[in-house]
């Protein structure tokens, strides 16, 4: 379904009635919303401690591969449901320290200032915008027609490959902008200075996951160190691949920076919607993915808690149904066909396709 272009009264009307959705949500955020990320912040924790235990005995297969599992999903579950959704401030309402965007640091190499600046502010307010956007291809990735072409993007599923490898570690140097000191827009001293703003961090997650438990569990050193290492390696796959499809399906739209020039809050909805998608699944799933197999409503509403949006989605639906706009959902399957499809074909070189605007 493409784009019906709105007029600039289908815009007022169309940002206040996901204006009223929105308000309605929160004046509704209560006990409900507390208990459930209560949960989930035990569910890490005892989820996390029967992984580090069972990697205690990992010289027994069985036991390495269940220690491993478990591991793993602690990791998913704390990045995706629990740190990307307390770091966007979902849970300041409920002033409990230890759940405010403020002070959560979550269990990645990226610091929470750095990722909230690069994300939260970046990435939110200048969502697929070609040039402001930093999350357009992270630096190294062509993803739109709208991006000049270069040989080195020939090379790109490779680079999304390793990015997808090494997600954790794409986050954490994403906001250090090295390709714009490639191209002398950035000095490497200023880079420098950022890098050791990130050491600290790194330096304790290395030690946590490949020195002090592996010297912790004695003659399992090596179990343990190698289950850390996959434990890692399936949070930064499945993070790559959920976040990848909320953002880069064939069907997302890049803009152009002059739409900056007097946008209002309809049009900032606008691309929005049109700059992100669905993935389709269970509940555990919404719940692995941080809910952002529903990515539609996260960029949306980014402040509201985002296990609310499952129920919000239909509504959703509802006003851009009758606005004529397109809702892109589909199974993960489907979705990461589709991004990988993008991945590949804007590694070749290919005409100029102007950005949608959003209005006639």
């Amino acid at each position: 379904m493409s784009a019906t272009l709105l007029s600039p009264q289908q815009l007022t009307d169309f940002a206040a009635e996901l204006d009223a959705l929105r308000q309605e949500q929160i004046e509704s955020l209560g006990e409900a919303d507390a208990r459930y990320i209560r949960s989930i912040v035990h569910a890490v924790r005892h989820s996390e401690l029967a992984g580090r235990t069972l990697l205690f005995f990992g010289w027994l297969p069985p036991l390495w591969l269940a220690g491993t599992t478990l591991l793993g999903l602690a990791k998913i579950l704390e990045n995706m449901e629990l740190g990307h959704n307390v770091m966007h401030g979902q849970y300041n309402w409920m002033r409990d320290p230890g759940l405010h965007s403020d002070n959560y640091d979550w269990d990645t190499v990226c610091p929470a200032a750095q990722w909230k600046h690069s994300h939260n502010y970046m990435h939110h307010t200048y969502t697929n915008i070609v040039g402001k956007d930093r999350d357009v291809g992270y630096g190294i990735l062509r993803l739109f027609p709208e991006q000049p072409w270069y040989p080195a993007a020939l090379l790109q599923p490779v680079y999304a490959a390793a990015l997808a490898l090494g997600f954790e570690w794409g986050v954490a140097f994403h906001d250090l902008e090295i390709d714009r000191c490639m191209n002398g827009q950035k000095s490497w001293q200023q880079v420098w200075s950022e890098l050791k703003s990130i050491a600290p961090k790194v330096r304790r997650q290395l030690l946590k996951d490949y020195v002090i438990f592996p010297l912790l569990a004695g003659p399992a050193f090596i179990p343990v160190l190698l289950g850390n290492l996959t434990a890692n390696l399936m949070r930064n796959l499945w993070a790559f691949g959920i976040i990848f499809c909320g953002h880069f399906t064939e069907e997302t739209q890049a803009y152009p920076i002059d739409v900056l020039k007097e946008e209002r809050r309809g049009a900032w909805y606008y691309r929005q919607l049109l700059g992100s998608s669905n993935i389709e699944g269970t509940r555990l799933f919404h719940i692995l993915s941080g809910n952002l197999s529903h990515q539609i409503e996260h960029h949306l509403f980014p402040e509201i808690p985002a296990w609310r949006y499952a129920a919000m989605a239909p509504e959703v639906k509802n006003i851009a149904d009758r606005y004529q706009l397109p809702y892109n959902t589909g199974r993960l399957g489907r979705q990461l066909f589709s991004t990988w499809k993008r991945i590949f074909t804007h590694a070749l070189p290919g005409r100029h396709v102007p950005t949608l605007t959003t209005q006639e």
